[in-house]
């Protein structure tokens, strides 16, 4: 069966990094598009970043670019968030999610996604 198992986060301090893992199993996942989405308390689930599954392209929220990186590793069947110059405003919860297969990928196309991590905790603060 498809599994999402998510690994890292944590507190930390602004202006730090954290890494968030996410390995996959049950399904071919280099094919598949992959998307990192995070969920603040009150707030609707937003997206953070995508790669595609054709080539390999990326696509950030404006709010994340230039400071947050997603990435794949196939042959591992894992993809990472690497973020950097956390910010408060950066707190919540975490998710990695499956999108469509040979599509491109689209952080706004939340219904193309159909499994979901568990969820990891990223709390930044002083």
């Amino acid at each position: 069966q498809v599994q999402l198992v998510q690994s890292g986060g944590g507190l930390v301090q602004p202006g730090g990094s954290l890494r968030l893992s996410c390995t996959m199993s049950g399904f071919t996942s280099e094919y598949y598009g992959m998307g990192w989405f995070r969920q603040a308390p009150g707030m609707e689930r937003e997206g953070v970043a995508c790669i595609s599954g054709t080539d390999g392209s990326t696509y950030y929220a404006d709010s994340v670019k230039g400071r947050f990186t997603i990435s794949r590793d196939n042959a591992k069947k894992t993809i990472y968030l690497e973020m950097n110059s956390l910010k408060p405003e950066d707190s919540g919860i975490y998710y990695c999610a499956r999108g469509l297969m040979y599509r491109t990928c689209a952080l706004r196309r939340m219904a193309e996604y159909d499994y979901w991590g568990q969820g990891t905790q990223i709390s930044v603060s002083s």
